[in-house]
């Protein structure tokens, strides 16, 4: 069996963004050698997330507005983690609907996605270094 483990460094600019980590992801799997397996990518932060979905702008769009809807950054005094001194309760929240990790099964070398399908690293409360876990194994 062949393994590989890569940790991605993150730093986005803005509180809340999308970035699409497909090109990273697939020259991983291709320097692991494995053609038939699977590849594990999550977030090691919990304001951050991995997720799969369409490189649509317009749907990226909406996922902001729709998850500062959910869960509003201000109010900050609104949310009981808050009063620990962050101010980040809704980057929390954000996370946890938005999801951890993707598996993403390795078929004759390639990930092998459905239709439109694309990883996404998902930033809820930016502006500083995160990291992501890729772990790639198979034969």
């Amino acid at each position: 069996m062949k393994a590989l483990t890569q940790y991605l460094s993150f730093q986005l600019p803005t509180r809340m963004g999308f970035l699409n980590i497909t090109p990273t992801l697939e020259r991983l799997v291709t320097e692991s050698g494995v053609q038939e397996g699977l590849m594990l990518c999550n977030a090691m932060h919990i304001t951050a997330s991995v997720f799969i979905n369409d490189d649509e702008a317009g749907l990226h769009h909406d996922y902001a507005r729709w998850l500062e809807k959910l869960a509003p950054h201000a109010p900050t005094d609104a949310y009981e983690h808050n009063r620990t001194g962050e101010d980040n309760a809704d980057a929390h929240l954000k996370r946890q609907i938005m999801g951890r990790e993707v598996v993403v099964a390795i078929t004759r070398g390639k990930l092998d996605f459905g239709p439109w399908e694309q990883v996404f690293y998902g930033e809820f409360d930016g502006r500083r270094s995160k990291r992501v876990l890729v772990k790639i194994i198979g034969e």
